[in-house]
């Protein structure tokens, strides 16, 4: 996995036209968290770093905002055509660097390519709206016009999606664009923009750099910045807002979450079975959706433990990069391995049962945990209220429906909620008290395709308009509105 000259290739960044590898810089390892094993390194870029890709974005902007949007449309066309005929071999990068399955890193691309798919209707997404005679004489019309040089900061989670649900769209509208990915996995957005480039974008529309601390305060800060996409944790996702948007910016932060799987005894139990798995502990239940807490209501709790126990021991967990079949693969870093270990361990000492223990039987080399299922929740507990990120899943067993509800809602966070019924009256309840912005009947993971924005609420977002969708058009455009009038007899009406 090492160069020629036996060190590990350095991340390149990507300002205009310069793939630059500043091997003087500090670096963080790029892991295969299957393995363990180091496969490259991620340069820490400086507050000149992000100046200098500001600077070049700044005088790209000139000329790609003029661009008719049809023109631009052309290009998207192509990068949507790259990115299909690459599409495996990019999952088969997201699978090395990221640690999911070969499944898990398709779906991971194939979301991203969704939204490049939208963004290709960018001329009819750009269309303003007018009204004549608006007045006597007057006749009105709004433009969608694009902000400048756009910032993207993504977490390692989601490699392709999660980048492109920002750049895509920023850069249809005829912004010029800076992404800063997760330095635990840069590999896939430097791909990603390789491809964009060989489509015929143009030096200095999309830029990437990489970094940690420093470029993301500079970037929140810098006064060539125009507005800044976040996707991490709510802890980050409040710093980034807050420390932006007092710096004059537009800004859409994502944070964390705490899902909910709420089972109704009617509720069909084969596939309630695999939705629930599915949803926990996909992706080693390291996204932002997954549905870490599973509520039973009524005789449903004790079969309902019984089939998921026998479902979660039949799982393959491995190495995500080998070549056999794999059901679930690790958590990005050994880091995150300690961290859940930890909270399961703590959860056991106040007195949580655990009826499937995710420290045991696990592959030795690599970073893994087992699926975990843990008994005798309550909303007091911290392992209610805050997110594990990794494949927990907690276990509540309210008396009824109304009481779910409220315990739920006391929840800080605001993503998703899933309700498994065959009552409609149960599902619209549900679908209507539940304090969160995107509900599940029958769907373990309720989150959007590209053409519907992805909207978090309460602490899982900050913001105003949200990611994907005409939102997301709308976070990229600003509007000009225009008044004119063509004849020569204006009077003066009510001080006007």
């Amino acid at each position: 996995m090492k160069d020629k000259n036996n060190e590990y290739p350095v991340a390149r960044m990507i300002i205009g036209d310069n793939w630059v590898q500043k091997k003087e810089l500090p670096t963080t390892p790029i892991f295969n968290p299957s393995t363990g094993e180091i496969i490259g390194l991620t340069p820490i870029g400086t507050k000149e770093d992000v100046d200098e890709a500001v600077k070049v974005a700044e005088k790209a902007f000139k000329k790609w905002s003029q661009l008719p949007s049809p023109r631009r449309a052309d290009i998207l066309f192509r990068y949507r055509a790259l990115l299909e005929s690459n599409m495996e071999s990019i999952a088969k990068l997201i699978s090395k660097e990221n640690g999911k399955t070969i499944d898990e890193a398709r779906g991971d691309i194939r979301r991203g390519f969704e939204v490049v798919e939208f963004a290709c209707g960018i001329p009819h997404l750009l269309k303003g709206e007018s009204l004549s005679q608006i007045a006597p004489e007057i006749d009105g019309i709004t433009l969608k016009e694009p902000l400048g040089v756009c910032a993207g900061i993504s977490p390692f989670n989601f490699p392709a999606m999660v980048p492109m649900w920002m750049f895509p769209i920023a850069i249809a509208c005829g912004n010029t664009f800076i992404l800063k990915p997760s330095e635990k996995v840069p590999l896939t957005a430097i791909r990603l923009a390789e491809l964009f480039l060989e489509a015929g974008l143009p030096e200095g529309v999309l830029n990437v750099i990489h970094g940690g601390k420093e470029v993301v305060n500079a970037i929140c800060t810098h006064p060539g910045i125009a507005a800044v996409s976040f996707v991490g944790s709510s802890h980050i996702a409040k710093h980034v807002y807050s420390l932006a948007t007092s710096h004059g910016k537009r800004v859409q932060a994502g944070g964390g979450a705490k899902n909910v799987q709420l089972v109704m005894p009617d509720a069909d139990p084969d596939a309630t079975i695999r939705s629930i798995s599915g949803a926990a502990f996909g992706c080693a239940g390291q996204r932002c959706m997954a549905g870490s807490l599973l509520v039973g209501i009524g005789d449903i709790v004790e079969p309902l433990k019984e089939r998921l126990i026998n479902v979660m021991d039949s799982f393959t967990i491995g190495d995500t990069s080998g070549s056999g079949p794999v059901d679930m693969g690790p958590v990005i870093d050994e880091h995150s391995k300690r961290r859940i270990f930890g909270i399961i361990s703590a959860s056991e000492k106040k007195g949580v049962k655990i009826l499937r223990d995710g420290r045991a039987d696990i592959p030795e080399s690599g970073f893994f945990v087992g699926p975990t299922l843990l008994d005798q929740v309550n909303p007091e507990m911290d392992l209610f209220k805050e997110e594990i990120f990794g494949p927990v899943l907690s276990l509540l067993s309210p008396k009824n429906l109304d009481e779910a509800i409220r315990w739920l809602n006391r929840l800080p966070f605001g993503n998703g909620a899933t309700i498994y019924t065959s009552n409609g009256k149960a599902a619209r309840q549900f679908s209507r008290e539940i304090n969160c912005g995107m509900i599940g009947v029958n769907v373990g993971v309720p989150a959007p395709m590209a053409l519907f924005p992805f909207a978090g609420w309460n602490d899982s977002f900050y913001g105003d308009l949200h990611m994907q969708g005409i939102e997301g058009v709308m976070f990229y455009t600003k509007q000009r509105v225009i008044l004119s009038r063509w004849d020569n007899n204006y009077q003066r009406i009510q001080g006007w």
